[in-house]
């Protein structure tokens, strides 16, 4: 069981990155192994993909040691506008 649970990944993302949106679900029943996150923040600005999946994982370094399944969905301020508009 992981130490880590929605909450305190959410804080830290939005914390670390300053970011805008911050939705972490924890996917794993409560035993905190398998998170799936939504992160908007202008630190995405100018960034590719793969670039901006490094970003969060580099800032959840620690954690993703002890979480087995962690997915994200990582957006600038624009790009979640226009996903929020669908």
């Amino acid at each position: 069981m992981s130490k880590y649970n929605s909450k305190y990944l959410e804080e830290k993302l939005k914390r670390e990155l300053q970011a805008e949106y911050v939705s972490v679900t924890d996917e794993s029943d409560g035993c905190g192994g398998k998170f799936s996150a939504v992160i908007v923040t202008p630190a995405f600005n100018g960034k590719t993909l793969l670039q901006k999946h490094r970003l969060v994982n580099s800032t959840l370094a620690e954690e993703l040691k002890e979480i087995h399944a962690f997915s994200q969905k990582s957006y600038t301020p624009e790009e979640w506008e226009k996903v929020k508009a669908q």
